[in-house]
């Protein structure tokens, strides 16, 4: 089996520059057919930064403006295509961003649904515990740019 490299970006989305501010999640449907809430994220494609990717799938996924506030983390895993019969290493790098307009309705038709939640109830619906922990990290990242303050 070959081996290769994956790499996607995406994205905390707060509804205002607050530690306490609703989150975006998207919802999209698993192989097993179950609903899956998880952070907006996406393939980086040729000749893009990362944080390029990460704006346009955002935007794509979750039919919102917005723009970066900084980075949050990068989380790597490995998993098998068997389609491809490869063993990729992926990475996909995370911001921290805050939405500027858009809706959810402009969302693109890969996303079920894209819904706010606020940051305890996003952390129990979100699917997966790596994208979980990126919560964690928001108010670290809002005290760096000097938003974190009341």
């Amino acid at each position: 089996m070959r081996t290769a490299r994956a790499v996607s970006a995406g994205g905390v989305v707060l509804a205002e520059l607050r530690p306490d501010a609703l989150v975006a999640l998207v919802a999209h449907r698993s192989v097993r057919g179950s609903l899956h809430w998880t952070l907006p994220k996406g393939a980086q494609e040729p000749g893009e930064t990362v944080e390029q990717t990460a704006l346009r799938e955002v935007r794509e996924e979750t039919g919102l403006e917005v723009e970066l506030v900084g980075p949050l983390d990068t989380i790597d895993y490995w998993f098998v295509w068997a389609p491809e019969q490869t063993r990729y290493h992926k990475f996909v790098h995370y911001y921290l961003m805050r939405a500027t307009g858009g809706d959810f309705a402009g969302r693109d038709s890969e996303m079920e649904d894209a819904a706010w939640f606020a940051p305890g109830q996003a952390s129990r619906q979100m699917a997966f515990a790596n994208e979980r922990r990126l919560l964690d990290l928001i108010p670290g990242v809002l005290a760096g740019q000097g938003a974190g303050g009341s």
